[in-house]
């Protein structure tokens, strides 16, 4: 059983999420000086071992049946909250859809809709690495807690874009995102921005740059300054999520002060 279990809120500091899992991993700067990106291969998907990297600045990305490794790439692709601005286009699209936001209701259907092959590969990536190793690693840490979704819904019910990620503490590390209707996994993008800013998450991790993140308006930074406010931002105390899983946001409404109405504890 892993001991992310017994953690609580008091718990999440830097020094008990590294800590966490059987193995230790290198200082990203001092094993790869160039910045290419792979520090480690190898270990395991333990929602421990996770955990652990991800408050190092490491994430998993690799292909199924290839050892696992571990990433830290130079630059780093972020977006702030508090200054991410919606198109105008896209503005004009949420107010005219009758569509709905929800958050963690349908993680396995987002992270398995992620993981298909899709047809617009230049504008959001290849994402067949989100294989089966990777789908069970992600789904147990929702479970635990970490791992949250953002669910895009027509008006007929149909799940029709979403994204995934993990958070620690004021950091939210975003993963992949999928849209069965066009602009959904924007509006996705677009309510995990209110979201973040109205539960005081100061970054969220876009890991590597691509044409579709900065078109969102997602820029890069240097690794050693991302890593430098790693610890900062994992000590953030910000509002739990799981309080407001069952709340539907309607898209017309991300424009609004407080679009998820969040409980302050």
């Amino acid at each position: 059983m892993s001991n992310l279990i017994q953690l609580t809120d008091k718990d999440i500091t830097p020094e008990t999420l590294k800590s966490l899992g059987r193995y230790d991993f290198p200082d990203p700067i001092s094993i790869d000086p160039e910045g290419i990106g792979v520090v480690a291969l190898g270990g395991d998907l333990a929602p421990d071992t996770l955990v652990s990297a991800y408050a190092q600045g490491l994430f998993p990305w690799f292909n199924e049946d290839e050892p696992i490794a571990w990433w830290c790439p130079e630059p780093r692709c972020v977006m702030v909250p508090n200054q991410y601005q919606a198109s105008k286009s896209l503005r004009k699209q949420a107010k005219r859809e009758r569509w709905q936001l929800t958050l963690n209701q349908a993680f396995d259907d987002v992270i398995h809709a992620c993981s298909l092959p899709r047809s617009d590969k230049l504008s959001e990536g290849e994402h067949t690495w989100i294989h089966d190793e990777m789908i069970e690693a992600y789904t147990e840490l929702h479970a635990q807690g970490f791992a949250h979704s953002i669910e895009v819904w027509d008006d007929k019910g149909q799940l029709i874009g979403g994204l995934y990620g993990l958070r620690l503490g004021g950091i939210y590390f975003g993963e992949s995102m999928f849209h069965h209707a066009s602009n959904a996994s924007k509006l996705a993008f677009w309510g995990l921005m209110r979201l973040c800013e109205q539960s005081h998450i100061g970054l969220v991790d876009c890991q590597l740059p691509n044409d579709h993140l900065m078109s969102l308006g997602a820029t890069t930074m240097a690794r050693v300054d991302f890593l430098a406010q790693l610890d900062s931002l994992i000590s953030t105390h910000s509002v739990k999520w799981q309080n407001d899983s069952h709340k539907l946001v309607a898209v017309a409404l991300l424009d609004a002060s407080d679009p998820w109405q969040l409980k302050s504890s």
